[in-house]
Order: C-alpha cells, then sequence, then structure tokens
C-alpha cells in the first residue's frame, strides 16, 4: 500500500483527507463535551493534544503530520468549548439540564 501512495504521490492526498476527516470528528466532539462535561471538557482536550503533540514528536512521516494535525484540533478545540458556551446561551444548542451550570446563572433556552 505504501508503495503504491509513493509510486503515484498521493500523500498530500491521503494527508488532506485525513485532515478532513480529523477536523470533522472534532466538531460533534465539542458539541457533546461541552454538553456533558462543560468547560471541563477543556481539560480532556488538553490533555489529548499533549499526548497526541508527544507521540507526533515521537514518530516520524505521515503518521506524525496526523498526530500533529490531532494536536491542534485538540488545543483549538478547548477554543471552541468556549465557543460553543455562547452557542447555547444564545439557544442555538441545547442545554444540558442536569448540570450545575444553570444554576450559577448561565441562561439557556428550554422549550
Amino acid at each position: 500500500m505504501q508503495e503504491l501512495i509513493t509510486a503515484y504521490n498521493l500523500e498530500g492526498i491521503l494527508i488532506g483527507l485525513m485532515t478532513f476527516l480529523i477536523i470533522g470528528v472534532f466538531h460533534p466532539l465539542v458539541i457533546k463535551g461541552e454538553y456533558y462535561l462543560g468547560q471541563k471538557a477543556n481539560w480532556l482536550f488538553l490533555t489529548g493534544g499533549i499526548a497526541t503533540l508527544a507521540g507526533s514528536l515521537c514518530t516520524g512521516g505521515t503518521l506524525s503530520i496526523l498526530l500533529g494535525v490531532t494536536s491542534f484540533s485538540c488545543f483549538w478545540s478547548i477554543l471552541e468549548v468556549r465557543e460553543q458556551r455562547e452557542r447555547v446561551r444564545k439557544g442555538w444548542f441545547p442545554a444540558n439540564p442536569r448540570r450545575r451550570e444553570k444554576a450559577q446563572g448561565v441562561k439557556t433556552r428550554i422549550d
């Protein structure tokens, strides 16, 4: 398989496709993370980002690139969790009625 990828110079296309999929996976992870964990989800994204960054430094080739993309997707998700909280506050996404943040002054729209 590696020979096929190298022979036809498909590595760039493969990395682009995998980057697209990695970013696509993080969108629902941010939504679900904020829903179930609130701002505590940031710690999971930070831990995952550091772990995949270390993995990227310890490997080479395409795997290193994909681990680097995953790492920085984790770091970007920390910002997105904060943005998701604002989206929930505006009523664009449902709030988790079981979380304590509701009682701490975060207004939510419940239909």
